[in-house]
């Protein structure tokens, strides 16, 4: 079964860290993110990946070529302004079978893939996506009718699930993906056709989207405290 992982942007949200390198390669410990990423597959038996390549995407290319693991990688460069769609859409043909995995090149979580897949098998949708509770960036207040505070609550995790990537896609997706981009319009698409779902994760769950989130992921490391390290 397939790991297709989009990772052709270019991460400006990661300032002058991604000037010369793509994102998947910016380091967590000695291995790049896009490394760790594939490990949570690799760890549950999924060795075979599509890496859809963009930005800087030779760089990335010549990393695992030089860093061999025992794994089965096909690179395909999906172009420097491709949307989500577009880039899976340009992979359609190296992928076989009903159902395959698709990731996003920047997030790490501890989600139980093997349990993932069971949970898509068994919902017999099209698109079933890892939900994940995001936590605030910020304090928050509690206050009575009279705007008195009752209660300081700092960093709270949130009420609403939003999508945590570690989706498992059946083929059917490529009849859709002319609706437009990815998330806004395809997944609302499904939505309306009540035909994508979500596992709900309470684990743990970490995006890279800046340096500050590279920072705490390479602090978590080095303190044993990484939690997406599931296969030690």
């Amino acid at each position: 079964m397939k790991v297709v992982i989009l990772c052709g942007g270019k991460g400006t949200r990661m300032g002058d860290a991604t000037k010369e390198m793509p994102k998947p390669l910016a380091k967590i410990g000695d291995k790049p993110v896009l490394w760790h990423i594939m490990k949570i597959f690799s760890s549950h038996g999924f060795n075979d990946f599509i890496l859809c390549l963009g930005f800087k995407g030779e760089m990335i290319k010549e990393y695992f070529e030089k860093n061999k693991e025992d794994w089965n990688i096909e690179f395909a460069d999906t172009g420097l302004e491709s949307t989500k769609s577009e880039r899976l859409n340009q992979v359609k043909d190296l992928i076989d079978g009903e159902n395959f995995f698709l990731a996003y090149g920047d997030d790490v979580s501890d989600v139980d893939i093997s349990r993932l897949l069971k949970f898509h098998e068994y919902m017999g949708m099209t698109v079933t996506i890892t939900g994940v509770k995001l936590k605030s960036q910020f304090g928050v207040v509690e206050m009575d009718e009279e705007n008195v505070i009752t209660e300081f609550k700092e960093k709270p995790i949130l009420e609403h699930w939003m999508n945590g990537g570690f989706m498992v896609i059946n083929k059917e997706i490529f009849k859709h993906l002319h609706e437009g981009e990815l998330e806004n319009e395809v997944f609302a698409k499904l939505a309306e056709l009540k035909k994508i779902c979500a596992y709900k994760h309470k684990g743990a769950w970490k995006a890279m989207s800046t340096l500050k989130d590279n920072n705490e992921l390479n602090e978590m490391w080095r303190a044993g405290k990484a939690f997406w390290n599931t296969w030690e």
